[in-house]
């Protein structure tokens, strides 16, 4: 028997693993979960800015006011995760 050190694409546990590392980078850069819905994070900044960033299984979508601050935390989620940027939500 073998204990594997990270998850493996296919087996169930993958997304909890997954959401559980996305979650820890989130709350590290000052994200909080709304109490209704484990996917929405959000960030208040000064002056009544925020960011909200809604999770759907491995789609992200990110609003805000502030297109610098957004465009960082893209930045900052690349780093970290491997993402295809599609630009502006298109109806």
């Amino acid at each position: 028997m073998c204990r594997m050190k990270k998850s493996l694409y296919g087996i169930k546990q993958t997304l909890i693993h997954w959401y559980k590392k996305f979650e820890s980078f989130m709350t590290k850069h000052n994200f909080k979960k709304i109490i209704g819905d484990h996917c929405v994070f959000i960030n208040m900044y000064e002056h009544e800015n925020f960011i909200i960033l809604l999770l759907y299984v491995d789609d992200v979508l990110i609003i805000g006011q502030n297109k610098i601050k957004i465009v960082g935390l893209n930045n900052f989620l690349s780093k970290s995760f491997a993402i295809k940027d599609l630009g502006p939500e298109k109806e």
